[in-house]
């Protein structure tokens, strides 16, 4: 998939770090969680998290990192409710100030794509919590920022996005989100500004384009919101061509 075909979300979570190498793979139903059938549903969601509380680990016997991939695993396969619950244990369980961080911010991302942005809200303002000015902080920003729109908190959420674009002037994601903002703020020039960065760090989705068209249109500038709108239906129809085949 080209940049071009870059997701449209306005959510950002991170990529992981990987598993280790040589990888020997996870098992979801591991054998030291074997259950008696007889006594509890299998597929009961409840089970794997009871078992694991009934086990009481210690922080030292759980591997966080590990946790986070499995999380963005569940992201990828749109199990979002399982992804909340393998980020959540790894923001207790996680050591170090940057997993927990990332933790976090991706419980926020999982709870976004299921529209409980009031959960949202609260795990990215974990996030920040733990560290500010930390390695996720500007994702926690951006995401706050959009989670905070979608809440009806116009003010907080453009402060946030502000925020997210001064941490991490290269994140095209932050750059998009603000500038989506300010579209909806009326505040057309200073969009255009932002989403020409996005798109310049690498965020070419036909969002970006659609956005720029609204700011373009609001200035009176026709003929750059034609050549816009023309970029957007490409991208959209490369993007439906490539689902097709």
């Amino acid at each position: 998939m080209s940049d071009d075909d870059e997701p449209e979300t306005r959510h950002h979570f991170s990529e992981g770090s990987g598993f280790g190498d040589p990888y020997e793979g996870f098992d979801l139903d591991p054998p030291e969680l074997d259950v008696d059938t007889s006594l509890v549903d299998p597929v009961d969601d409840h089970v794997l998290p009871d078992l694991l509380d009934e086990r009481q680990l210690q922080r030292a016997d759980v591997d966080a990192a590990a946790l986070v991939e499995v999380g963005l695993n569940y992201m990828g396969i749109n199990r979002y409710e399982q992804a909340t619950e393998a980020f959540e244990r790894a923001a207790r369980y996680a050591d170090d100030g940057a997993t927990r961080q990332e933790a976090w911010v991706n419980k926020g991302v999982a709870h976004a794509q299921l529209e409980e942005y009031d959960d949202a809200i609260g795990a990215y303002r974990e996030a920040l919590h733990v560290d500010d000015d930390g390695e996720f902080a500007a994702d926690a920003h951006t995401n706050l920022a959009y989670a905070l729109w979608e809440f009806g908190e116009d003010e907080q959420a453009f402060r946030h996005a502000e925020r997210a674009v001064t941490l991490d002037p290269r994140l095209p994601q932050a750059w998009y989100n603000l500038g989506f903002i300010e579209v909806e703020r009326g505040l057309h020039e200073d969009a255009l500004e932002c989403l020409d960065n996005a798109i310049r760090l690498g965020f070419r989705g036909a969002a970006v384009y659609e956005e720029k068209v609204r700011a373009l249109e609001a200035l009176d500038r026709e003929e750059e919101a034609e050549a816009a709108a023309e970029r957007a239906e490409e991208i959209r129809e490369r993007v439906e061509d490539e689902l097709v085949r």
